[in-house]
């Protein structure tokens, strides 16, 4: 995994913290159409995180050689 990929998890990780403050706000304020809105967005940075995060995992698995395949002996064979 690179610096790079660090830097935009902990970004994205910091945009999602933030939009889900802004959403508790919004929430304990009773502002509900407001918060419903800011809920989506909430979501929608959720997923974006998620969805880097699975990415980098694909790739870290794609850079470490399977098992039985060049790489490291599998255990019990």
């Amino acid at each position: 995994m690179s610096s790079i990929d660090y830097l935009i998890l902990d970004a994205k990780q910091a945009i999602l913290e933030e939009q889900h403050r802004r959403f508790l706000a919004l929430q304990k304020a009773g502002r509900f159409e407001e918060a419903l809105q800011q809920y989506q967005v909430t979501l929608n940075c959720a997923a974006g995180l998620l969805n880097h995060s699975l990415s980098v995992l694909k790739q870290l698995r794609g850079e470490r050689p399977e098992p039985g395949k060049g790489g490291q002996p599998e255990i019990g064979k």
